[in-house]
């Protein structure tokens, strides 16, 4: 029996850091700052997805990081399409940190948003995921869907890449899994660093879920 692993958390260590940096004295404090960093990334993912909406419908944020000291919350947002949240930068950044201030309710403690920008925004599994996502909302066929993310993913320079939707595809009654894979995939080699995401879309169907994994480099 294959057993199956998160590929980022199988490789945290050593190909792989975290997306949160902070330190917890209590199991209590723990679970609350657990779910202070999801309430982060759902307010930055809710305000770009209603303030930024582009024809493609990619939002473009490939991972949010989120680092935590007593008396400031620092989030870098790692982003492939800037433009998105460069233009009227200030005023852009400066409402966000509003939103996540107010919502957090947190008197004591500063928040200070930066942005990244990523060369090769298609080499980022979630940006991929939210492209194939837009296709299928727009009721393109899944298997063009798919191939087209691959042509997109061999111009971002990447060793291997493979796809997989599972749910009603193309509106059929009976639930299915397809993948595909172009180039190597090392899933079991540690010092393979491999991006990986899994993406729920809802559709006209149904709700689809798409797993990407992409090989990046290896470790010699």
């Amino acid at each position: 029996m294959g057993q199956k692993i998160n590929p980022l958390g199988f490789r945290l260590g050593t190909t792989q850091s975290h997306h949160s940096l902070w330190f917890a004295a209590k199991q209590k404090n723990y679970c609350e700052g657990l779910q202070e960093d999801q309430k982060i990334r759902n307010i930055i993912q809710n305000y770009v997805q209603k303030n930024m909406r582009i024809s493609s419908g990619v939002e473009g944020i490939a991972w949010i990081e989120i680092q935590k000291r007593i008396d400031l919350i620092q989030v870098i947002i790692y982003i492939g399409f800037p433009k998105l949240l460069l233009e009227n930068r200030p005023r852009r950044i400066e409402e966000l940190q509003m939103n996540v201030q107010k919502e957090l309710n947190c008197v004591n403690r500063k928040i200070n948003i930066a942005i990244t920008r990523i060369g090769n925004p298609y080499g980022h599994p979630n940006i991929l995921a939210e492209f194939i996502a837009g296709q299928l909302k727009n009721r393109v066929s899944f298997r063009k869907a798919l191939k087209k993310a691959i042509e997109l993913t061999e111009q971002a320079d990447t060793k291997g890449i493979q796809v997989q939707i599972a749910g009603r595809l193309d509106g059929k009654e009976i639930a299915r899994a397809e993948w595909i894979r172009e180039g190597r995939v090392p899933l079991q080699t540690i010092g393979a660093k491999i991006d990986y995401c899994s993406y729920p879309v809802r559709t006209l169907y149904g709700i689809l879920g798409i797993k990407i994994w992409i090989f990046v480099d290896e470790e010699r």
